[in-house]
This record gives structure tokens, C-alpha cells and sequence, in this order.
């Protein structure tokens, strides 16, 4: 984990949505077409209408990274972290995404995102850009854990950003991708013991 400061708000929340876009875009990929389809994917309003879905879904993860510079500032700005200190921040991060993988907050945000039909058709006279925002709040209870274990372990970190966003086009997009929750967040508590060890 980086110690130094998050930089200006502006220059990290520019990195963070470029991020979130580049990991979390492939997974919600199925949703964006769902809705371009509904929307009529033919004449240009619904192109532009589209457009604005996937602002209000990159708009919930702007807020998410307000959030991660919150904390990142927090911790930049502390006194230099021993690295026990940092170790067991990391363990706290596994532990917390463990258990959070094993929620049923958890399972419905995922049965939500792997099956966004139900929420289209419902929500079908809601804006664009509302309904973006929607979808991508319940994205975010997602990948919520995964999330804090990138941010425990270097968010602009390319490694942890494959192998994250990887977890999440399994969980959210291949088959039986729902049964990765369990053996991962156990997977997660285990780090998170091994860190303390």
C-alpha cells in the first residue's frame, strides 16, 4: 500500500473514473446493451440516451472515489505508516471484502447485475441518466469488497486492476459466476488471517 497523498481531487477523481471504466464497463457491457435495445439502438436519440446511461453508471463510481480520496488523503497525510501498521490495514480490507462477499446484500446486488432485465423493464419511464446512476449504485454493492481489496493493495496498481476486474467479469457475467462468492470470500478471510499471522 502507497503511503504518499492522493494528490489533487482532481487529477485522482480523473484517474479513478478512467478506471472504473476500463474495469468496470466489461462487466456491464450485457446491461448497456439491454438498455440501448429497449431504448430503440437505431436512430441517434437513443444513442445519445445510452450515452447518458453509462454517465449516470460512471457517476455512481465518481462517488465511490470521492470516498477512496477521502481516505487516501487520510492516510497520505498520517504520519509515516510502520509496516505493521499497513499490514494490518490490508488485513482489515480482506477481512471486511471477505465477509461482505458472504452477505445477502452481496447476492442481491449480483443477482441484480447478472440479470438487469427485470430492473429495465421496471424502471423502463425512468430517465437515462437516472437509471444510470441506479444500476451503477447497485454495481457498486457489487463490488464493493473486491473494490476495498484494490484500494487496500495500490488502486492505479495495473496488476491488482486485471486481476480485479477479472473476479468481477466472472462473478457478473460467466456462468455460475454467482458461485465465486462464497470460495472468495473465504479465500479473502484467509488472507486477511495469514496477514495477521
Amino acid at each position: 500500500m502507497s503511503v504518499a497523498g492522493p494528490g489533487s481531487v482532481a487529477v485522482f477523481l480523473g484517474l479513478w473514473v478512467a478506471m472504473s471504466a476500463a474495469m468496470m464497463l466489461p462487466s456491464a457491457a450485457p446491461t448497456i446493451s439491454l438498455f440501448a435495445l429497449a431504448r430503440g439502438d437505431r436512430d441517434r436519440s437513443a444513442t445519445l440516451s445510452t450515452a447518458v446511461f453509462v454517465v449516470g453508471y460512471l457517476l455512481a463510481w465518481t462517488a465511490v472515489g470521492l470516498a477512496a480520496y477521502a481516505v487516501a488523503r487520510a492516510l497520505g497525510s498520517a504520519s509515516p505508516l510502520d509496516a505493521m501498521w499497513s499490514r494490518r490495514f490490508e488485513a482489515g480490507a480482506f477481512g471486511v471484502a471477505g465477509l461482505y462477499e458472504l452477505t445477502p446484500l452481496k447476492s442481491a446486488c449480483l443477482s441484480h447485475c447478472r440479470s438487469p432485465l427485470g430492473f429495465l423493464v421496471r424502471k423502463r419511464r425512468t430517465s437515462a441518466l437516472r437509471l444510470g446512476v441506479e444500476h451503477g449504485a447497485v454495481c457498486v454493492g457489487c463490488c464493493a469488497g473486491l473494490m476495498l481489496v484494490l484500494v487496500a493493495l495500490g488502486a492505479m496498481n495495473l496488476v491488482w486492476m486485471a486481476l480485479v476486474a477479472g473476479l468481477i467479469v466472472l462473478q457478473k457475467v460467466l456462468p455460475h459466476g454467482d458461485r465465486a462468492s462464497v470460495p472468495l470470500g473465504i479465500a479473502f478471510l484467509a488472507v486477511a488471517v495469514g496477514l495477521l499471522a
